[in-house]
């Protein structure tokens, strides 16, 4: 076995987490291939919602998802994703930084992340996840890094387990992966005695 690099280890989580049929989100759209690779894992009786602020990325999106009914693009901010979501949701995946080939100033923001991931965690069905790659290697991405890694510290353990996977001996603020699952509920059993 070899150690899977970041992007490879959020699919393998996606994999086990989504079923056909399930409804999960792209937070952040991008040139669509989480989107893609969410609309395969859903099947065409599942739903993948994608959100992206600018229109290059959802029309990059829309060319490559075509073909596939089960897919919505919603040209706006994941921060307003409960408007567009209905729960319960399998995954939901960000990809966070900027617009691989685009305009690199235009970046994701620590505080609509952080609406957004807030809202994703209350969407989530038990077992469901919450995967957050984290690009931090340009001007903001630190300031976006750090509320992210703040906030899920911060989650309690009796409601999620949040694990941080990254390769640590490599340069130039490689990607690092932020994965929250939601626990089932315990269900509280009396004994009669």
């Amino acid at each position: 076995m070899t150690l899977q690099r970041v992007l490879p280890f959020t699919k393998s989580l996606l994999e086990e987490a989504v079923s056909e049929g399930d409804t999960v989100v792209d937070a952040t759209a991008g040139n669509g291939h989480d989107t893609l690779f969410l609309a395969g894992l859903t099947g065409p009786g599942g739903k993948v919602i994608a959100f992206d602020i600018q229109e290059e990325a959802i029309e990059a999106t829309r060319l490559r998802v075509e073909g596939h009914p089960q897919v919505k693009l919603v040209h706006g901010s994941h921060a307003e994703m409960v408007r567009h979501v209905d729960g319960p949701v399998a995954a939901v995946v960000f990809n966070l930084g900027y617009l691989p080939k685009g305009d690199h100033a235009i970046i994701t923001k620590s505080d609509s992340t952080l609406t957004a991931i807030e809202q994703s965690i209350g969407l989530l069905k038990e077992n469901g996840l919450v995967l957050i790659v984290i690009y931090s290697g340009h001007e903001g991405g630190g300031e976006e890094r750090d509320a992210v890694m703040e906030y899920v510290r911060e989650l309690p353990q009796a409601f999620f387990d949040v694990m941080k996977y990254e390769f640590i001996n490599q340069r130039h603020s490689p990607p690092f992966l932020v994965a929250i699952e939601k626990k089932p509920k315990r269900n509280k059993q009396r004994t009669e005695g």
